[in-house]
């Protein structure tokens, strides 16, 4: 089943991924915040994790969530909204600050510190969405993507001011959220502290609101004439968004890209291409490596028949594991420098049918290795290359 994320009428038909707890007017928009105190242990981590005072004069960070999720519910915008899109804001706003406990620092000088934690929060709200800890069962895939993107990004409307091209970083964004709803979740997060310059934090996110819709990206990503003009755009330092690229690419590479089991290979027989495949499980077969071994040589082998392939202008398969954005950049940039279109094929799996596959296989990974995987997986969004596709299997 092929997934598209950022699309309001996918995430409706989600209505089994409703999250705990979250108001709804049969019950008067009440919050159980004791509820959810008692369900989620990483709730309870937040308590006693210290936030700088001129900030957060409101106190630690469990005691700020608690105001951004009541605040959120508050708010006349969000109480308009469908009930999936609802549940995943109220999601949302309850995991915004799930990395402070581990990224809170206190430096020698007495600053309160916790930076990294939105990128950090992407990864242990993907992970506690996908498997389903202390909820009734996982979320689904594209409602789970979205809400970890939103995690990632909640700082946005509060920094984008502070970015080199401020316009490009909002319709960036908008490829995989909408602005409307990090809008909200934004608002929330301001009207959830205390702070001296709330007022002004809160005239940062109307003009946030206001750049989005200058930028027509507001409720909707931004609309690219093409999507070879969206890659030439979003992967050069400067460049007009409604400028047209001409596309002269001559062969194309898909990027395989899921942990160990996800089952890219069943994928590849059913529905692939008849092109050549680069294999790295091939090539450790060949090599007689294990995927605990060094992988030079292995990924050194690859890279040298994939020359071949593009000096020959001829499409191809890179079938590996890809699980981290760096890593893929780093692909996709050798791709296209021969002039290739990129196209990654990403295959999601439910976790325990994952671990299941793992331990079947012939050549299987210990499962800690699988764990560290999972904790470092970024899923890849459209951004990325010319064509992403989500498949879940």
């Amino acid at each position: 089943m092929m997934s598209k994320l950022h699309d309001p009428a996918s995430i409706q038909k989600q209505q089994d991924s409703s999250f705990p707890f979250c108001p709804d007017p049969a019950q008067g928009w009440k919050l159980d915040w004791e509820g959810v105190q008692q369900q989620f242990s990483w709730i309870r981590a937040m308590d006693g994790v210290p936030q700088y005072p001129a900030y957060h004069a409101e106190g630690n960070v469990l005691i700020h969530t608690h105001m951004v999720a009541d605040a959120l519910t508050q708010l006349a915008e969000w109480r308009a909204l469908p009930a999936m899109e609802r549940t995943i804001l109220f999601a949302s706003a309850l995991l915004h600050d799930v990395a402070k406990p581990v990224c809170t620092k206190i430096e020698p000088d007495g600053m309160i510190s916790s930076r990294g934690h939105a990128r950090r929060g992407e990864f242990i709200a993907r992970r506690i969405l996908w498997t389903g800890t202390e909820l009734a069962a996982p979320v689904p895939f594209i409602a789970r993507e979205y809400i970890a993107r939103l995690v990632r990004w909640h700082g946005l409307p509060l920094q984008f001011l502070n970015r080199a091209h401020p316009e490009k970083a909002v319709i960036e964004a908008s490829q995989s959220i909408r602005m409307d709803h990090l809008a909200l979740l934004s608002e929330a997060d301001v009207r959830g502290r205390i702070c001296a310059d709330q007022a002004e934090l809160l005239e940062r996110v109307e003009l946030f609101r206001l750049l989005c819709q200058e930028q027509q990206c507001y409720d909707a990503p931004y609309a690219f004439a093409t999507p070879y003009s969206r890659f030439v755009y979003l992967h050069d330092e400067k460049g007009d968004p409604n400028y047209q690229a001409y596309d002269d690419t001559q062969s194309e590479v898909i990027l395989m890209a899921g942990l160990p089991g996800a089952g890219k290979d069943i994928w590849l027989q059913n529905h692939g291409p008849d092109w050549p495949v680069i294999s790295l499980d091939g090539i450790r077969k060949e090599l007689k490596v294990t995927a605990t071994d060094d992988q030079g040589h292995v990924v050194q082998l690859a890279r040298e028949r994939a020359r071949e392939y593009m000096r020959q202008e001829r499409s191809f398969v890179w079938n590996a594991t890809n699980t981290t954005r760096m890593l893929r950049r780093q692909l996709i940039d050798f791709f296209i420098s021969y002039g290739n279109r990129t196209h990654i094929v990403y295959i999601d799996t439910p976790y325990n049918v994952l671990l299941q596959r793992n331990n079947e296989r012939h050549a299987n990974l210990p499962e800690e290795i699988i764990e560290k995987l999972v904790d470092k997986l970024e899923v890849p969004d459209i951004t990325e290359a010319h064509q992403v596709e989500w498949i879940q299997q």
